[in-house]
């Protein structure tokens, strides 16, 4: 478990000393909405009209982690739904066990309280776990679906030692530790050059969640069983996005993505971290929007 809490919780800590809270999160943004579900009320965002396109972040992860060029280009033709998982900010915690299955009803039922019968799906990191639980349990909600960052199995191919240390680490000043996880997410060369952008995108991150349920979705990723022997069965046309520098959910996990899903296409960005949505965002946008015009 403190692997998977340190894989992303250390980064989200560090970035947030880092950067610190001086751009308005609800500047331009889509009107916080909250919407009984089952036994959590869900705080969600719309953006745009049109079909839906409905976001699902990763671990310990809140709906204004998305990068704000892509929510823009997207809902310029889609009607983009964000909205933060059981537990976190915005969303109650409610009385059920975190599972991974867990995340996916409630992302399915938010869909059914919301009137959606059907909708594209985008999903990053812990989030394309969720994801590929919701097309499982319920195919006939996911018209295409999108996994960056994809992760099948939490073991399939992991960080490697050396990045493990890194997240381990917890030397220095908080400035320091942030630049150190930093690197983790982008690479080195383009952090070097693009440090200012970074961080005035996560100026803007100002939700946060209770470190218990940050701890509990992070045992929920620590139980869930994968999908290695069921991916046969998802017949959705797929895209995978995955940064070819992606030192945190390694690029190799979407290779053995696109081998077993029946449906699927992969598309590398060159240099990509995994935070390559902040790197690139028109491109990553393109490829997204490309996707999902095209006929099957």
């Amino acid at each position: 478990m403190l692997k998977l809490l340190s894989r992303y919780l250390i980064i989200c800590i560090m970035l947030i000393s880092l950067v610190g809270y001086g751009r308005n999160s609800e500047e331009g943004a889509g009107e916080l909405e909250k919407i009984q579900v089952d036994d959590v009320t869900v705080g969600y965002r719309i953006y745009g009209s049109g079909y839906p396109l409905v976001m699902i972040t990763g671990f310990s992860g809140t709906m204004d982690l998305w990068d704000p060029v892509l929510v823009s280009m997207l809902s310029d033709h889609y009607m983009v739904i964000v909205f933060d998982n059981r537990g976190m900010d915005a969303t109650t915690t409610g009385e059920r066990v975190f599972t991974i299955e867990q995340f996916a009803d409630d992302t399915a039922g938010l869909m059914e309280a919301l009137g959606m019968e059907r909708a594209h799906v985008l999903s990053w990191s812990m989030g394309t776990e969720i994801a590929l639980e919701l097309v499982l349990r319920y195919p006939e909600k996911v018209d295409k679906l999108i996994l960056y960052a994809g992760d099948f199995q939490i073991n399939a191919c992991p960080p490697s030692p050396d990045v493990l240390a890194k997240l381990y680490d917890t030397s220095g000043t908080p400035e320091e530790q942030a630049e150190r996880h930093l690197s983790l997410l982008f690479p080195e060369e383009w952090l070097s050059t693009h440090l200012n952008y970074v961080i005035d995108i996560f100026s803007g991150v100002t939700e946060t969640s209770a470190p218990e349920n940050i701890q509990r979705q992070a045992e929920a990723m620590d139980s869930w069983g994968g999908a290695c022997d069921r991916l046969n069965l998802i017949e959705t046309p797929t895209l995978l996005i995955t940064g070819t520098e992606d030192i945190l959910t390694p690029p190799q996990n979407s290779l053995m993505l696109l081998n077993g899903l029946p449906n699927a296409q992969l598309e590398e960005i060159e240099d990509g971290g995994h935070g390559v949505m902040y790197q690139y965002p028109e491109e990553f946008s393109n490829i997204v929007l490309d996707f999902l015009s095209s006929q099957d």
